[in-house]
């Protein structure tokens, strides 16, 4: 098998950043790595010191971020520099859209005509309301023009996407992917064992705007569950004061942790719940991590990949968005049901091994790279 150097670009990394995307492009990176693939990842950073790592998932390359502006980041003179010279040694180059100032980067670095890919993340939906979608369209339409084909992460999403309906013609499905976790710490299941037992509902996540958060507060009420949150972010505070106010004392805030608590906590939990409410969330990489530990899983209808992971009455429950009554009564449905929870577990652990394993993806994306290189 020859091998394919691929270049892809999203605005921050791994060490400095932590998030869904950054893990779901690191794991893309190892799955594809075993089927003779070179990855680059090219990244800013508030830090790019030093400018190059060595990953196990390959070679990253980072410049300054100079300012953060509705999300997104931009460099300088140092980013077209440096993103050029990895671009030169790359085969294919591959954009995680959005990232704007990747779309501003593409002509300037893109010298040998490669092919270019696009794999669309999710649409912009913030950034509409404050009214930047709409400056932000002729460069997009300009990017997916260039663009030799776009990956979207689940049906679900290329369908309801507005802006994918353009590019049916160069449109393809290739999921997100995980890599089976490593054995449990049996002493960490243990320690948390003894101060949370071993029938609650976790989330995991970054405590952002769109992860309906509030709604899994106000479901609490009415469960006597415990509830775990895992994760810190930029809701977190509020969050906080919201459960103090609703006298939440059977739901734990433990902040972020390291893999390995987090394994153990997913290992130990009855159920994964996760209910975002705006198509912000477009996959849903906690939803995997639920699903290969055999967890039956809870999300909402929002027209994203969280329902390609998560079959209702296969895998776990789906409830509508923004409905705290809906998402208090799949609680209880799966606190009261122990035979239900193994059966929606196991499905969820078959539909990972089928869809979302790395040999999956890693060979759907090998595949499609040889093709925009044929």
């Amino acid at each position: 098998m020859s091998k394919v150097r691929v270049l892809h670009l999203y605005r921050t990394y791994f060490p400095e950043t932590q998030g869904g995307l950054q893990e779901s492009i690191r794991q893309l990176c190892l799955a594809t790595s075993q089927m003779g693939v070179e990855n680059v990842v090219f990244a800013l950073a508030r830090n790019p010191e030093p400018v190059m790592l060595t990953l196990p998932e390959g070679c990253l390359v980072r410049a300054r971020s100079w300012f953060e502006l509705a999300s997104c980041d931009f460099g300088g003179l140092d980013a077209v520099q440096r993103c050029r010279a990895a671009a030169a040694q790359c085969d294919i180059i591959q954009i995680h859209y959005p990232w704007p100032f990747a779309d501003m980067l593409l002509p300037f670095v893109r010298r040998r005509e490669q092919p270019v890919l696009v794999t669309y993340v999710s649409d912009i939906v913030r950034q509409n309301s404050l009214g930047l979608g709409q400056l932000y369209a002729p460069l997009r339409r300009k990017l997916l023009g260039v663009a030799a084909s776009v990956v979207a992460s689940s049906p679900n999403y290329a369908q309801s996407s507005e802006v994918l309906r353009d590019y049916q013609h160069k449109l393809t499905c290739i999921p997100h992917c995980l890599e089976d976790a490593p054995p449990v710490d049996v002493s960490l299941c243990e320690r948390w064992s003894t101060r949370l037992g071993h029938n609650f509902f976790l989330f995991v996540g970054v405590l952002r705007y769109y992860k309906g958060l509030q709604f899994l507060l106000q479901a609490a009420t009415q469960v006597t569950t415990p509830v775990v949150i895992v994760g810190e972010g930029p809701e977190g505070q509020r969050l906080r004061d919201l459960a103090h106010a609703l006298g939440l004392r059977h739901v734990y805030f433990l902040g972020a942790l390291d893999d390995a608590d987090k394994n153990a906590l997913i290992a130990l939990c009855r159920a994964v719940v996760f209910p975002s409410h705006l198509r912000s969330e477009a996959f849903g990489i906690t939803l995997l991590e639920g699903a290969r530990a055999g967890k039956p899983l809870i999300c909402c209808e929002i027209g994203t990949g969280t329902t390609w992971v998560n079959q209702h009455g296969q895998t776990g429950l789906v409830v509508p968005p923004g409905d705290a009554d809906a998402l208090a009564q799949a609680m209880r449905t799966l606190a009261g049901d122990d035979a239900l929870c193994q059966r929606l577990g196991a499905g969820a652990r078959q539909r990972w091994g089928q869809f979302f394993r790395p040999e999956v993806v890693g060979a759907a994306y090998r595949q499609l790279y040889d093709e925009l290189l044929a």
